[in-house]
């Protein structure tokens, strides 16, 4: 699986699919997130030297929560299960 810092599968991810998206590992350091503008997840995660949000101590924080209310309305969806399984 393509996991991205927030536990987003890029692998089954529409917009990835479609637009050629490199991911957040590839994009974000350079300055360039698909979504627009800087990742504040992506930014967190590696002020921290984490290699994704799941390796925090305050996993799963508000911040992630709120970015994937869109997705998963009670903030505990497949985004953070991925996350939980890469451990």
């Amino acid at each position: 699986m393509n996991i991205s810092i927030c536990g987003i599968n890029c692998d089954e991810c529409k917009f990835y699919k479609e637009n050629n998206c490199e991911s957040c590992r590839i994009c974000a350091p350079k300055g360039q997130c698909v979504w627009g503008g800087r990742c504040e997840l992506y930014d967190c995660a590696t002020s921290k030297n984490l290699p994704h949000c799941g390796k925090c101590d305050d996993f799963p924080c508000q911040k992630l929560i709120d970015a994937h209310k869109n997705e998963n309305p009670n903030g505990n969806g497949i985004e953070i299960e991925n996350l939980r399984k890469l451990g």
